[in-house]
This record gives C-alpha cells, sequence and structure tokens, in this order.
C-alpha cells in the first residue's frame, strides 16, 4: 500500500468514523452513501487495509454485512474482536449471530453529500 490511501479509501474512513457508538452500517450502505451502490466489496477492502493509525478513530467494527453478520474472510479472531467490540457497546446478536438492522443500523449523517466521482476511464 502506497503512504497515502487512495481518494475512495479515505472517503471510507472519513464516513465510518461518524458511525456512533452502538449504531451499525452494512458495506453495501456505506458505498451507497458514497454515491457508489456496487462497491460494497471496496468498502470492504479498505477497511481491511486501515491504517494502523487509524483504528482509534475509525469504528472499523461498527461495518457489517447486508444480513446484520460479521464477514469472517478466513480471519476467526478478528471476527471474534469484531463482535465482541460491538457486544461492548451494546450491539444485540440473535442466536444465529444476526444483529438486528431494524434496531441497530445508523441512517447516516443528516446533510450528507456524496463525494463527486470522476467517471472518465
Amino acid at each position: 500500500m502506497p503512504d497515502r490511501p487512495p481518494r475512495f479509501f479515505t472517503h471510507v474512513y472519513r464516513l465510518v468514523a461518524q458511525v456512533p457508538r452502538g449504531k451499525v452500517v452494512t458495506y453495501g450502505q456505506v458505498a451507497a452513501l458514497l454515491g457508489a451502490p456496487r462497491a460494497a466489496r471496496a468498502v470492504g477492502t479498505a477497511l481491511r487495509h486501515l491504517p494502523r493509525s487509524l483504528t482509534k478513530k475509525v469504528p472499523w467494527q461498527r461495518v457489517i454485512n447486508a444480513s446484520g453478520g460479521i464477514s469472517l474472510r478466513g480471519d476467526v479472531v478478528r471476527a471474534e474482536e469484531q463482535r465482541w467490540l460491538l457486544e461492548e457497546e451494546g450491539v444485540a446478536f440473535n442466536r444465529n449471530g444476526k444483529v438486528n438492522l431494524e434496531k441497530y443500523r445508523w441512517r447516516g449523517p443528516k446533510n450528507w453529500k456524496a463525494p463527486a466521482w470522476d467517471a472518465r476511464l
């Protein structure tokens, strides 16, 4: 990774940093709020490459999958850490390991305007 993250990653970090304690968003929701509704995987990639220096400022644990679960991606320890961090914030999981999105979903910042993206190839 270069010293400076890609522009999209920076926007992901800025948006996720606004998610309040005890609330969650989905990867797809972050992508849609950023004006890139088909970029849910890119949101996951951005969070996977979150610089260590930003881990205290960007609450990565508050981003979950569309079904209300934690995406494993082969790292069980990280998934357990994510669940533990969310439970510490008061987010409850059902028996199937899912969060009630109706109750805990953050709807996004007020007066949010998605960044403008250059669509040229």
